[in-house]
């Protein structure tokens, strides 16, 4: 068993069916890819997956490593986050008048320990909580690269930048499955490929297993040891990369373009 495996998901809106009995596995670090045309359900998916939407049928079971497996469907964001999953967005959604280092303390309260009682009357115990949740949130900015930022507002960031806080902000929930929803999503040909490096190297030094959406198919090809593709809701192929791309559904699904481009 993997460790998020998916079975059967189905999501509806009034009478459209967003995402219809669609099945889905990751294994322990794997990077795998969930592809399809504009509008095909992927982030409707990726939102039942992370408890955004109350998911109408199905299961989402997680494994993490070194824990029981268990499934997670129609519990809230939150919880899920505290169990090890965590997301990017396909529109950036950080805190703009917020530093950098800011954003990224804000992702790791899930793993704070003091309370209220805590938080108002400062004991030593909190006040030394308070200093590793410092040095904690630097060094996952060191290791994301975003240092010589750290008291900038997170507004001030060139794209690029801001699209890798948001990866920094979901890492210091300490997750064991990253969700990354259109990462290289405006990205220039160079940031796209330090973005490829960056999940390369999480993937080995963190031991994080990744499911991504993306439409750039030559980051997707480069990167996935697995890809899922859907359409109109409906999961209609999966398989390695080099089987994927000739399968003539799929290359229907992208309207005859030819999905290396």
């Amino acid at each position: 068993m993997g460790v998020l495996e998916v079975k059967d998901l189905t999501m509806d809106f009034g009478g459209l069916r967003a995402v219809d009995h669609v099945s889905l596995e990751v294994t322990e670090g794997e990077i795998v890819a969930l592809i399809g045309p504009n509008g095909a359900g992927k982030t409707t998916f990726f939102n039942c997956v992370t408890g955004v939407y109350n998911t109408m049928q199905g299961t989402v079971t997680i494994n993490p490593p070194g824990r029981e497996a268990e499934e997670i469907q129609r519990q809230p964001p939150h919880i899920i986050t505290q169990k090890g999953l965590a997301r990017t967005f396909q529109n950036i959604k950080l805190f703009q008048s917020m530093t950098v280092l800011e954003n990224v303390m804000i992702g790791r309260h899930t793993r704070m320990k003091a309370g209220i009682a805590g938080a108002v009357f400062r004991g030593k115990k909190t006040r030394a909580e308070e200093q590793k949740l410092l040095h904690d949130c630097y060094e996952i900015l060191k290791k994301i690269g975003l240092e010589k930022w750290v008291n900038e507002q997170a507004k001030n960031l060139p794209y690029g930048e801001q699209r890798r806080l948001e990866i920094a902000r979901a890492l210091a929930t300490e997750p064991f499955l990253l969700l990354l929803d259109e990462p290289a999503a405006g990205m220039n040909p160079q940031e796209t490929q330090d973005l490829v490096e960056l999940i390369l190297k999480l993937r080995e030094e963190e031991s994080i297993s990744v499911l991504l959406i993306e439409h750039d198919m030559s980051l997707v090809m480069s990167l996935s040891e697995k890809i899922y593709v859907m359409d109109y809701g409906k999961g209609i192929a999966s398989g390695v990369p080099k089987d994927v791309k000739k399968d003539p559904i799929v290359i229907k699904a992208y309207l005859g373009e030819d999905i290396d481009a």
